[in-house]
């Protein structure tokens, strides 16, 4: 199988781990990962990675993200989303569109979050989900995140037996490590009615588009995969090598900076993609090396 990116379009209800081991099947190896967790009540793109692939997914995890939620306010849950049991149900038939609006630009910019006490953040070596179904109440701290939109795109308001609500639809543009649980859930609490998410599509991370998105059973009748190359060219900087610089790189050697700041792909003069590197002293450093391995 060649070394390169898929872009599945995960369905609801699975896991991200569930999903690497379907690929994993797909693929005929072992060496699959995926850049950056998607809940199992979320759908949309994943980035899974194939051979060579999987050493790019911890660069990629970090790439900007954009969400379509819907939000409940008027209800909270244990777990900020539909899946987790209700804390509180209150009145929201109070709350207008005005009122959304300012609450949801209050939450963009660069803010503190604290993540949702059901979540992957490890506390005291530990995740912080296995210790709230435990039954311990974890003290997680605010992290810094840059929300970069909080785009209200609907409004509408639930009567129902279980009282008035008000579902709210907004796109999302993120940093890495950004919760929309926890926007959801710091919305409703600004809104002083609660909230909670009941829907979470993800329709891009870095340069990768849901348009781009197989399903697995699209998967299964024709394994497709985005070739090493295309992908690095496609999330990062190019830089084509001398042959000179591409010996020195597929050795591990640095060579003159590259004039960007972050992680840039370099490529053989035959277009083989052989490295990442970053500047680092002066100079660029290969941080990973695809080539030779």
């Amino acid at each position: 199988m060649a070394d390169g990116v898929v872009i599945v379009d995960k369905p609801a209800g699975w896991t991200s781990h569930d999903v690497v081991a379907r690929v994993r099947r797909l693929a005929g190896t072992r060496r699959v990962g995926h850049a950056g967790t998607l809940d199992p009540m979320a759908t949309g793109v994943l980035v899974v990675g194939v051979g060579k692939a999987t050493r790019l997914l911890g660069y990629l995890a970090l790439t900007e993200k954009v969400y379509e939620a819907t939000i409940r306010l008027g209800q909270s849950t244990t777990t900020d989303d539909a899946e987790g049991e209700l804390l509180e149900r209150r009145p929201a038939d109070h709350i207008d569109e005005a009122a959304v609006h300012a609450g949801t630009r209050a939450l963009t910019g660069v803010i503190h979050q604290v993540p949702p006490q059901v979540s992957a953040v490890k506390v005291r070596g530990q995740r912080a989900y296995r210790r709230a179904r435990a039954g311990e109440t974890v003290e997680l701290k605010a992290r810094e995140v840059t929300v970069h939109e909080f785009t209200v795109t609907g409004f509408r308001r639930v009567d129902s037996p279980d009282g008035a609500f008000v579902d709210v639809d907004a796109r999302v543009t993120c940093s890495s490590g950004t919760y929309i649980r926890s926007l959801a859930r710091d919305l409703g609490a600004d809104l002083g009615v609660g909230g909670h998410l009941t829907a979470l599509r993800r329709t891009r991370v870095g340069p990768y588009t849901v348009e781009q998105a197989a399903t697995l059973d699209e998967l299964a009748a024709e394994f497709t995969v985005m070739p090493l190359a295309e992908a690095v060219a496609a999330a990062f900087p190019v830089r084509r090598l001398s042959a000179g610089e591409a010996r020195r790189v597929v050795h591990g050697h640095r060579i003159s900076p590259s004039g960007h700041s972050g992680p840039v792909g370099l490529f053989a003069p035959d277009g083989r993609v052989l490295a990442l590197a970053e500047n680092r002293s002066g100079s660029s450093q290969p941080v990973v090396v695809f080539a030779g391995s």
